[in-house]
């Protein structure tokens, strides 16, 4: 049986240096020379990576931390681009800017923030069972970046941070591990379609899809409703795409290295509902409203 040599790497931090090897070092061992990554996790976890033998749902009080800290930043980052930037202030007012941007929080909270922290659990939870450490990171550089950004420009691009990941593991199970992030926002979007058209039942939510959350001094809830629909479904759809695509230190290298048939097929599925938007009168929000109207 010919050894994986993968099994010799440990997952690359995005966020530090270029690539990182560990001496070859078989289950139970621990290596006796030191290396900038030991350190490196030495400092995170205070303790050597080792073979996970836990509770796979478990969560340090450091992770839960980095957690909080990367979704609450996250979330503000979401509610500057609602406003449109420091660019929204001209034409919404100092008052009216402020005012939209808290009412946007909790709206995209509520609506992109299991795209990106589910995303991530699912990475950890594949990683562990594979017997590997895995820890959520958030990379403080990245959400300042994103949140100035988003401040200045009215848009969105941040790098929260990513799960690490340290153990022996073959290709098909580092693939694995990748792929879990996209398939948890993959199953986000499916879910979404049915749960967004009974709340449009229910609401009456899409008729409000043009219309303020505040008008007149009224807090037209209808429409919040609607944008979490809209953010829950396009979130997902963006994330799971963006994070296959075969760059970098995304997933999509990951899956394409363990199988090229399966990374061509879940992105192809992420690239269907773009393109039949850019192209076509249609989108995931048509069949929403579609199916809300059924009765």
């Amino acid at each position: 049986m010919v050894r994986d040599p993968r099994a010799d790497i440990i997952e690359q931090s995005p966020f530090y240096g270029s690539k990182q090897k560990i001496h070859r070092v078989h289950a139970g061992q621990r290596s006796t020379q030191t290396s900038p990554i030991n350190n490196f996790f030495r400092v995170m976890s205070q303790t050597q990576p080792k073979l996970h033998k836990g509770n796979i749902w478990h969560f340090s009080d450091e992770e839960k931390k980095h957690l909080l800290y990367a979704t609450a930043a996250f979330t503000l980052a979401l509610g500057f681009m609602s406003a449109g930037g420091l660019r929204g202030l001209s034409s919404n007012g100092t008052a009216g800017w402020i005012i939209q941007i808290l009412l946007s929080m909790p709206i995209m909270l509520i609506a992109v923030g299991p795209a990106f922290v589910l995303h991530e659990i699912g990475h950890k939870i594949i990683a562990k069972k594979n017997g590997c450490w895995a820890e959520f990171r958030a990379d403080p550089k990245g959400l300042q970046f994103g949140v100035l950004i988003s401040l200045f420009l009215g848009i969105l691009f941040m790098a929260p941070g990513a799960v690490m990941v340290a153990g022996l593991v073959t290709r098909r199970q580092n693939g694995h591990i990748a792929i879990a992030g996209p398939l948890v926002n993959l199953g986000l979007f499916v879910i979404g379609i049915p749960l967004g058209a009974l709340l449009f039942m229910l609401t009456n939510a899409h008729d409000y899809s043009s219309m303020g959350y505040l008008v007149d001094g009224t807090l037209i809830w209808q429409s919040m409703v609607y944008d979490i629909v809209l953010y829950w479904i396009g979130a997902n759809i963006i994330l799971g795409l963006f994070n296959m695509l075969p760059f970098g230190p995304l997933d999509g290298v990951k899956v394409k290295d363990w199988n090229n048939g399966v990374w061509w097929g879940l992105f192809l599925i992420f690239l269907s509902p773009v393109i039949i938007f850019l192209m076509t009168p249609y989108s995931p929000m048509t069949l929403v409203i579609w199916l809300s109207n059924l009765v």
